[in-house]
């Protein structure tokens, strides 16, 4: 072969390694690991709960707020999440969850990776049995400058982290002092792509 083919030859060669590298960046950039978050929410009683000693079988319903930020570049969220849940026997046992597992919230958008949202659940309310059997709920977190709630909402206690059919989750419990009730916010990490 002549020197001016294996010159062309060799110059193909870098062309097409250089078509290659951009295409693969190009894509690279369009495929950052990112993450994004879901929020489940589970009701329990303890074992000495009013509600388990005195109204087994009984039904009741039970309200939430939760204050959630979740905050990214791609992805801005700040609010307050509502769930009401109703119809909702006293089980016989304390190891059987008032509510069990439930999707709160999901974020939509793929963002950087950038920590956990900041979960708060700030009000638990409901009534359980009926007439002078009756137990009413009515718990909220402290706030400075006022006095201790009759039935405070004890927050951000760290439960565990663990994996499910979900996936892997990081769990907080806010408890009620008086009324002996918990709310477990699962906190799952969903890989993706942005």
């Amino acid at each position: 072969m002549d020197c001016c083919h294996l010159s062309w030859l060799r110059r193909a060669k870098v062309v097409v390694v250089a078509f290659v590298v951009a295409c693969h960046e190009a894509a690279l950039g369009q495929t950052t690991l990112g993450e994004r978050h879901r929020m489940d929410v589970v009701i329990s009683a303890e074992p000495d709960a009013p509600i388990l000693e005195r109204l087994r079988g009984a039904k009741g319903s039970l309200s939430l707020i939760v204050r959630l930020s979740a905050n990214s570049k791609e992805s801005r969220f700040f609010g307050m999440l509502h769930s009401s849940y109703s119809e909702i026997p006293v089980p016989d046992r304390a190891d059987e969850p008032l509510v069990g597992q439930t999707k709160l919230w999901e974020e939509a958008a793929c963002h950087q990776r950038r920590g956990l949202p900041k979960a708060t659940v700030t009000k638990l309310s409901g009534e359980f049995g009926e007439g002078e059997h009756r137990i009413d709920i009515s718990a909220i977190n402290r706030h400075i400058g006022l006095l201790i709630p009759a039935d405070e909402l004890i927050t951000g206690i760290k439960l565990d982290p663990g994996n499910d059919e979900v996936g892997s989750f990081y769990a907080f419990r806010a408890q009620t002092r008086n009324s002996r009730l918990n709310v477990d916010l699962k906190i799952y990490r969903i890989d993706c792509f942005y």
